[in-house]
């Protein structure tokens, strides 16, 4: 063999070897979602909940069970108390769900259109907000910021985005049906509730 062949062989067990130590490096990261937690300042929760005056998450009613979160239970914002979703959602009304951070700078711009349009639409539509990060306070505390009174559920390990099939994107919106399927996922924001209101009721008509 020349000494050509022997520096290429060479050159590609060297790669070879490097790669090799990249993907152990990548398996051994551990994921986001086993992060721990932050500490819980209960006192800045307190103060956050106290000042947004959040209404109460959804508790079901006369409608149709979202099936596809019938097994995802989180928090509620206003309160903390455990909302089992599926049966949460069965308002008998379409359901606007909207997914957002504190720290997402469109989610905050859009946050006052969603909350503009269920104005609006009163009771024949009913818009949750989804806090999807670990820090509730901070969450809550922007909402207060905004000014949004809106139902908001707290679900750091975005298990609601995860069974509705919602890409990994902020914000993102979802509209189901009264008879809890999904009409549409909407990962984009909205400037004004005029756009929300079109939106949701295109998603509404499209055929199943």
């Amino acid at each position: 063999m020349t000494g050509t062949g022997r520096t290429m062989i060479a050159v590609i067990a060297v790669l070879v070897a490097l790669v090799a130590v990249f993907v152990l490096e990548l398996r051994g990261s551990p994921a986001e979602p086993d992060a721990p937690a932050p500490a819980v300042d209960a006192a800045a929760l307190a103060q956050a909940r106290a000042d947004a005056a959040l209404p109460p998450c959804p508790s079901g009613g006369d409608g149709t069970e979202v099936a596809a979160l019938a097994e995802v239970t989180v928090a509620c914002a206003a309160d903390g108390d455990p909302v089992r979703v599926g049966p949460a959602l069965a308002v008998g009304t379409p359901v606007v769900l909207n997914l957002w951070a504190y720290w997402c700078a469109p989610c905050a711009a859009e946050l006052p259109a969603l909350a503009e349009y269920q104005r609006r639409a009163g009771d024949t539509v009913t818009v949750v907000t989804v806090h999807q990060d670990r820090n509730e306070a901070a969450g809550v505390a922007r909402l207060a910021e905004l000014g949004v009174r809106l139902p908001t559920l707290q679900d750091a390990d975005r298990r609601i985005a995860g069974a509705l099939g919602v890409p990994n994107v902020m914000p993102a919106t979802v509209v189901l049906r009264a008879d809890g399927t999904v009409a549409q996922i909407l990962p984009r924001e909205f400037a004004h509730a005029d756009e929300v209101e079109a939106a949701v009721a295109a998603a509404l008509e499209k055929p199943r």
